[in-house]
Formats: structure tokens, sequence, C-alpha cells
């Protein structure tokens, strides 16, 4: 895979299936680049979208991907249970095959401050790609959401935007961008209703708190039409070589059969590497010395 780069905006729509469609068509007009997944969902008011190519189609398609979205979406209007501080709440760059990160802290920058010019709108740079350390933290980057940062973006000088106007754009807020490396969305839904359980466990696996390192986490209440309320420990492993699933999985069913409940499914948002999937299935067979050779796919392919 050389030279190729991932991007993963999040979209802050989740319940309109038409207008992520449309979202996800603009990407897939930009030709040189391939649309890998998009995934939505409903109590997050939320979708993500997966796309890859070499650098200069991927920024083609991350823009017309936000001038479809400010289009379609209008933050005054949306709620939802997952943090946000824009239309486009995020875009990360990923390198993928022999990109170097840097590539894509360079792209990050020069792509936020092309966005801010182009759609009048303020950008943060986060991750890798931050100017500023205490960016680096996606969660300081969206404290209090949107909007507390539409109260102090003008005010606070500490809010002010890397690129663009000291104001939200009137529909779109505002966009973080990024770069950073793989990262495994993964959502742990428990047999019980009540969301207090899911915000403590959350909180005890977290590296935010003292927990797991590389993981992020926070609570959530699922309450889709026509199923029963489910509470979630939503997750990001921002580094799965050092926390990977099955180690979180495993401390999450601890935690859980704790408080007196158990894990009753799992859901992958969007890819994840395969060594990351691997991982957990050694895991899960018990497997000693297993190594990716052992993949017969994986094996064929090293060779060709």
């Amino acid at each position: 895979m050389p030279g190729l780069i991932e991007c993963v905006p999040n979209f802050s729509e989740g319940r309109r299936p038409e207008v992520v469609d449309e979202i996800v068509h603009a990407v897939g007009q930009i030709e040189g680049v391939t649309v890998l997944d998009h995934t939505r969902d409903e109590t997050h008011n939320r979708s993500v979208v997966t796309f890859a190519g070499s650098a200069e189609p991927v920024v083609r398609a991350a823009t017309a991907a936000v001038g479809r979205a400010l289009e379609l979406i209008d933050m005054e209007q949306h709620v939802g249970a997952h943090p946000r501080i824009g239309a486009v709440d995020v875009i990360p760059f990923v390198p993928l095959g022999t990109t170097r990160l840097e590539e894509c802290v360079d792209l990050a920058r020069r792509f936020g401050e092309q966005v801010a010019q182009r759609f009048d709108i303020p950008v943060y740079l986060y991750g890798d790609a931050a100017l500023r350390p205490e960016r680096r933290r996606l969660a300081e980057v969206r404290r209090g959401q949107y909007e507390v940062l539409r109260d102090e973006i003008g005010t606070n000088p500490a809010r002010a935007p890397d690129f663009g106007p000291a104001r939200l754009h009137p529909r779109g807020g505002a966009v973080a961008v990024g770069a950073r490396k793989p990262l495994i969305a993964f959502n742990i839904n428990l047999r019980t209703d009540e969301l207090a359980v899911a915000i403590r466990i959350a909180t005890a696996i977290r590296e935010s708190s003292g927990g797991m390192p590389a993981v992020q986490a926070m609570g959530v209440l699922l309450q889709n039409p026509g199923m029963r309320p489910m509470a979630q420990v939503s997750t990001n492993l921002v580094d799965w070589e050092r926390t990977g699933i099955a180690e979180v999985v495993h401390e999450v069913r601890r935690l859980a059969r704790e408080a007196g409940t158990e894990i009753d499914h799992c859901e992958l948002i969007g890819l994840a590497p395969t060594g990351a999937l691997l991982e957990v299935a050694a895991d899960t067979l018990g497997l000693a010395d297993f190594n990716a050779d052992q993949a017969l796919e994986l094996r064929l392919a090293r060779d060709r």
C-alpha cells in the first residue's frame, strides 16, 4: 500500500439516512478515492465515513464532504449522545502502507487552513497535528461541546481556533482536523438500562481517569426505536498495540459482572487493523505463539 492515506470524517447526523447517503456520494464521486465503509448511529446521531487514496484525491474528497455536510446539517437543530462541535465534527488523516505519520501531520495542517478559508469556518488542529500541546487530546478541543464553544470562541483566547474566524459557522459550527495512527472505535453493549453502570465502567477503563493505556471511553444509554433501552460503554482504542480489543472486553466483562450484569453484544464501528482482529482471534482460541502468517490469505498476499 504505497503512499496511501485514510480519512475518517465523523458527521453530526445519524438519523437521516438520505443525508448520509448524499455525503457518501459526494466522496465517491472523487476519482482516485475508494470509499471503504460508512456507518450510522441514531442514538449518537452520528455517522462515520472511511475512504482512502493518495494525498491529493483524499483532500478533494474531504473538501467535498465538508461542503455537502454544511449544506445538509444544521447544528442549531442537532441533538445526540456523542460529544461534537460541528456538522463535520472531526476529520482525521491516517497513514497507511509506507506513508509516514509526519506526512499526515503536514497534510492535516494544510487542509485545515484551506477548509477554514474556503468555508469561512473555524478549524482546530488536534492529535499529532496539534499546534498547541493542550489540543492533542480531542476531548479538550470539544470541551463543553458545540453549545459552550459557541459562547466562548469569541471571548476566551484559549478557545480561539487555529484557522478561520473566531465565531462558529452559522450552520456547521467548527471542525477538528488532525493526524493520528489507526484508531479502533468499539462499543460494548450491556444487559442493563442503567446508564450509571456504563458511566462507572467507562470511567474505570479510560486512560484519562487512570485506567487502561490508550483507551478513551464514555457511557451512553441507547434508546433506538423498536429496541429496549441498553447501556453502552463506547470506546476508542487509540493505540491497539498498547491495549487491544480483547483486553478491553475482558475488563468490561469483569466490571459488568461486579455490577450485576453482563455484556450483551459488541459493535465494531468502521474498520480495524487486521493485526488487532487477529489478536482477538488468538485470545478467543487461546492460541500460543500465533502470528499473522498463519492466516492463509495474508500468507499468500505476502508472497505476491
